[in-house]
């Protein structure tokens, strides 16, 4: 690494499958499990804006790694180099094993990552936007056609909502501009609509299974799939049409899609304990691991950032278990404290790396 948040200049060699990172706060635990998701994503799993990540007083920054897939339906399968660049004019360069990508989109799913950060609570406690990126997240990963038409979904709602903003004083719109964008709305809203329908089938009795194994105890979790668009996504923006102009938005689509997490009959955020939350944040994630693996056939990163917070003991150890020791994938954990990292994961029994940044 280059340049790249708090790293002036920094090289680590992984020599274990298992790798425990530890350190105070600040000495960079989390920028370092950042710089591994940028090089899998092509982007920050924090931030959208790529400046934010060059270090202070530098014009631009590099990282770059060496990868060992699995995949044996890759060709030459084996080590390849992954490097990403900011350059001063603030344009971005991303390479795969030397060839210079023409579309960053043309990376997603190569390399597959699962990210777990303390603020992902968000995800069970938070708006519907959060829970829609972790579902996106997933089948980007999984599908490149759906990718494709989520771009080109949110690119045509992005042109039908400035549209829809220049209307003022009462101006009345134009109904064959808004037939244009509302057919292309259509066509890539349903692919995206159908997809999502398809995932939660399958991610329900995953998230289900791997909250009872880290709670130890079956509870009654759900997930529903909250959409309009059970009812035909033309009718609905025909309908909405006129209350669209006159709050200047779209107010109908999968953009305003939502996972529906419940406790019994009540909704999740509003009765489950920190613990609880925290559990299912971990299932879905742990359940999103699968998924992936299950179509790439073989596991994906998995990077835990400060997991043990809000955890007891008995819920992290289960936690632990399938992470380090069912699942055969490369595991980065962080933890401020080195002596509890390294005595929660020598418990294991399993060959360990701890690296200590100072």
């Amino acid at each position: 690494m280059l340049h790249f948040k708090n790293y002036p200049q920094a090289a680590f060699a992984f020599s274990s499958r298992i790798v425990g990172i530890c350190g105070s706060n600040g000495m960079g635990k989390t920028n370092l499990l950042d710089a591994i998701h940028y090089l899998c994503f092509t982007k920050s799993y924090f931030s959208k804006t790529d400046a934010q990540h060059v270090l202070h007083g530098a014009q631009g920054f590099r990282i770059a790694g060496q990868f060992l897939l699995e995949d044996s339906q890759t060709p030459g399968a084996g080590g390849v180099e992954v490097i990403c660049i900011l350059r001063e004019n603030n344009k971005k360069e991303f390479f795969f094993d030397g060839v210079a990508y023409d579309k960053f989109a043309a990376h997603i799913g190569r390399l597959p990552c699962v990210f777990i950060a303390p603020d992902d609570v968000q995800m069970i406690t938070g708006s519907s936007e959060e829970r829609r990126r972790f579902t996106d997240a997933l089948l980007c990963q999984l599908d490149a056609v759906y990718l494709q038409q989520l771009i080109s979904y949110n690119k045509v709602l992005a042109q039908r909502n400035s549209y829809l903003k220049s209307l003022y004083n009462g101006a009345a719109a134009d109904p064959g501009l808004l037939d244009v964008y509302d057919q292309q709305l259509l066509q890539h809203g349903n692919y995206v609509f159908e997809q999502r329908s398809i995932f939660l089938r399958r991610l329900l009795p995953l998230v289900q299974s791997f909250y009872f194994s880290i709670a130890g105890a079956r509870e009654d979790v759900g997930i529903a799939y909250e959409t309009a668009l059970h009812q035909p996504f033309a009718q609905l923006l025909q309908q909405a049409r006129q209350r669209d102009v006159q709050l200047q938005r779209t107010t109908q689509g999968i953009h305003r899609d939502d996972l529906l997490l419940t406790l019994g009959d009540q909704p999740f955020k509003s009765i489950a304990s920190q613990g609880q939350r925290k559990s299912l944040l971990f299932a879905m994630k742990l359940a999103e691991f699968e998924l992936l693996k299950e179509n790439k056939g073989f596991a994906p990163f998995l990077l835990l950032d400060d997991v043990f917070e809000k955890l007891d003991e008995q819920r992290m150890h289960n936690l632990l278990t399938w992470v380090c020791v069912q699942n055969s994938g490369q595991v980065f954990i962080t933890d401020t404290h080195r002596e509890r990292l390294a005595s929660a994961l020598s418990q294991l029994q399993q060959p360990m790396q701890i690296i200590e940044l100072q």
